[in-house]
């Protein structure tokens, strides 16, 4: 939040700014309305702090041409006159808060904290006006954005230029309203994407910027809010999707793994194991392979040498039986396959496992 102090005395001016830039992004000061005014034709603010007995321009006055020039400011008034009808034309003329001198600083910490959640609301609430607006064209720029997102495409810092050029169109000489049209962007795209555990974007409607003190380029400052709200946005995007994309393929690697385990004893067909996790049989035996660093055929292979190797050792079988039991009919064939796996044959093996 960016504030403008207008006081004509410079203690007052020093106190206020000293009490209140912990809460604030930047602050500037002004002598007296006019000079406000004429400081505000080329730099931006959030919300005015205002003295009201001032020379040249008053306070009450400077707030009527603020509400006439710039409607987005919020402004809170400020004076040692406890007088009802000032703070009753205060009220008229939509200030915030009236507060007297001496200034109490908790008090107009507070009032500035309200004048913050009014500004977000607000711009929130036109932001989401233009997205509903212009919802043909956002449906087709949204998809876009999931098509991008979920190939992790290169070219998204393109992309998010081209972004900002159509929500720029969207809002005019209204730069202010980038960065909440921004988050409520992203905001959308994380709805349609439907990862179940979507990342944190509130966070992204008060970008980290350097502080520009005063905001002379306005266009420029709020420019650089929207883009750095898109490119972490669409990070934590990206990151989100990887994450719900390796959990996703967790659960089917163990699938593929409890059916493996639950069909040992029977041929297993590869085709009906990739119905069984809804999936097709080539990109099954890929995923399979990335995840374990293994084929489904060779973990198929170990899974039964594990198994003989245990009715091996607890069960007196036959080598034939064994081989039945984990689904080898042909017995050469089983005991070629443990030798190439433990070293030794079955025989060898149970004799110097019990020697």
């Amino acid at each position: 939040m960016h504030v403008l102090i207008v006081d004509d005395v410079a203690l007052i001016r020093r106190s206020i700014a000293k009490s209140i830039e912990l809460c604030c992004d930047s602050v500037a000061i002004a002598t007296n309305g006019e000079t406000a005014l004429q400081w505000l034709e080329n730099h931006y603010v959030d919300v005015c702090i205002t003295d009201i007995k001032m020379p040249v321009m008053d306070g009450l006055a400077l707030i009527e041409q603020i509400n006439e020039k710039y409607p987005w400011m919020s402004t809170l008034v400020i004076s040692s006159y406890d007088e009802f009808e000032y703070a009753k034309q205060s009220i008229q003329l939509h200030a915030l808060d009236y507060i007297l001198k001496p200034i109490d600083n908790a008090k107009l910490i507070a009032s500035l904290q309200k004048a913050r959640s009014r500004i977000e609301i607000e711009r929130e609430r036109l932001a989401a006006q233009l997205i509903v607006n212009h919802l043909p064209q956002s449906r087709k720029w949204i998809d876009r954005w999931l098509e991008h997102l979920h190939a992790a495409h290169e070219t998204i810092p393109l992309l998010i230029v081209d972004t900002l050029e159509l929500l720029e169109s969207w809002i005019g000489r209204n730069y202010y309203l980038l960065r909440p049209v921004s988050y409520l962007w992203l905001k959308a795209v994380t709805e349609q994407l439907q990862i179940p555990d979507p990342p944190e974007i509130a966070s992204l409607k008060e970008p980290d910027l350097v502080n520009l003190q005063p905001i002379s380029d306005i266009r420029h400052y709020f420019r650089l809010c929207a883009v750095q709200t898109l490119e972490i946005g669409s990070q934590r995007l990206l990151e989100a999707l990887k994450g719900s994309r390796d959990s996703q393929m967790t659960n089917v690697v163990k699938k593929i793994k409890e059916y493996i385990h639950q069909h040992l004893k029977e041929k297993i067909n590869l085709q009906n194991l990739a119905d069984h996790v809804f999936m097709n049989k080539t990109y099954m035996c890929t995923l399979f392979k990335q995840e374990t660093q293994m084929t489904v055929w060779n973990y198929i292979v170990a899974e039964r040498m594990q198994q003989a190797r245990n009715l091996l050792l607890n069960e007196s079988l036959k080598i034939y039986e064994i081989a039945e039991r984990i689904g080898y009919e042909d017995v050469d064939h089983f005991t070629s396959l443990f030798k190439k796996h433990y070293g030794l044959s079955p025989l060898e093996y149970k004799r110097r496992l019990k020697a």
